[in-house]
């Protein structure tokens, strides 16, 4: 399974309405670390299969979601689990440890 891209529109029940943890990255098309993490967030995404959700948000298409959970900068990566932040990450991040804060 690839990582769905993440709006406005379905994030209330893609994310916040979710069984699972789901691990958001925000990101931005000019970015080039987000170009860094865009392969390993593909890679964390069908590693995971039926037992997390990965998302992406683009920051320049949903200014609201960024602002709503601060993100400054970019790539910004944050699990949502039960409708709350559990963890967060700021900058490119291993396989390895967007795998360990999906557990």
């Amino acid at each position: 399974m690839s990582a769905m891209k993440i709006t406005k529109s379905n994030f209330e029940a893609e994310v916040i309405k979710s069984d699972k943890p789901v691990l958001l990255d925000f990101w931005a098309s000019w970015c080039g670390p987000c170009k860094m993490v865009g392969p390993i967030v593909e890679e964390v995404a069908s590693q995971v299969g039926e037992n997390a959700k990965v998302g992406k948000v683009n920051v320049d298409e949903e200014q609201e979601l960024a602002q709503k959970y601060n993100v400054m900068s970019i790539p910004t990566l944050i699990v949502i689990k039960d409708g709350k932040v559990v963890q967060s990450a700021v900058g490119v991040q291993s396989k390895q440890t967007l795998l360990s804060m999906l557990q």
